[in-house]
């Protein structure tokens, strides 16, 4: 197993992508601590997973709460003898216009995509540091970090700056053995993208099935949704490489939505 021992701390990890994310790396040896807003259902994904594939643990951690993402973290480490992996996962995405769209949602986009990676990146580099044996950051971008599109503002923004915050964690911790990446998904059938299509179809005047076939898979090779899985396997791929050869680096997972 290629995550033997380790422990991981994945955020927004109750459902989604984040969810299977934990069930891959579970699979794979390592202690998980699923940290989510929700934390009932971040304890029933706990339970699921301890019942089949090891020792998990839910946390209740708002990713804009300082103290409780320090809180969370301090307890993860303390149950599981450290941290050695953080998927920074939790996300939302608010559909407006730039001229309809409030201040208020503005930073609340920023705050949960861009203060939540920064303050959970903080919080685990310093156990990452002090156990000093090394540690894999992998930061959940999207398409929309090298891409851009309609109704997206404040998401765009906070997906490309996602990737400078990676470069700067990769430079500053590499010489401790710590990567930082990024994972660039396409679409992918979550509820948070199930919540879009009839928000977009409002917002462009066209029907659900042409949001999905025009707007969401009209560039892919094949007409597919990304899956849960085809993001899941690129996470382990980033938390189990063993050297400092692949840090400061995005991936774009996306069935060719993206290319570079």
């Amino acid at each position: 197993m290629q995550l033997q021992g380790k422990v991981a701390f994945i955020t927004g990890a109750a459902s989604g992508i984040g969810k299977q994310i934990a069930a891959v790396f579970a699979a794979e040896g390592a202690n998980v601590v699923i940290a989510d807003l929700d934390f009932k259902a971040a304890q029933q994904t706990a339970q699921v997973l301890s019942a089949s594939r090891g020792q998990t643990l839910a946390v209740e951690v708002d990713v804009t709460d300082e103290a409780q993402v320090n809180a969370g973290v301090e307890l993860a480490a303390k149950t599981f003898g450290g941290i050695d992996i953080l998927v920074s996962n939790a996300g939302i995405q608010i559909i407006q216009p730039v001229q309809e769209l409030s201040y208020a949602d503005w930073k609340k986009m920023l705050a949960i995509h861009l203060d939540g990676a920064f303050l959970t990146t903080k919080a685990c580099l310093k156990h990452m540091y002090a156990q000093g044996r090394g540690g894999s950051i992998i930061y959940m971008g999207s398409v929309h970090s090298k891409e851009a599109s309609k109704l997206k503002a404040p998401y765009v923004t906070a997906k490309h700056g996602l990737l400078g915050l990676a470069k700067t964690v990769a430079k500053e911790a590499g010489p401790a053995g710590i990567h930082a990446n990024v994972i660039c998904p396409g679409f992918v059938r979550t509820p948070l993208v199930d919540r879009q299509i009839p928000e977009q179809a409002k917002e462009l005047g066209i029907s659900e099935e042409q949001v999905i076939s025009d707007v969401m898979l009209k560039d892919t090779v094949d007409g597919e949704f990304t899956s849960l899985e085809d993001v899941a396997r690129v996470a382990l791929l980033f938390a189990a490489f063993p050297s400092n050869a692949l840090t400061g680096q995005s991936l774009t997972v996306s069935h060719g939505w993206s290319m570079e």
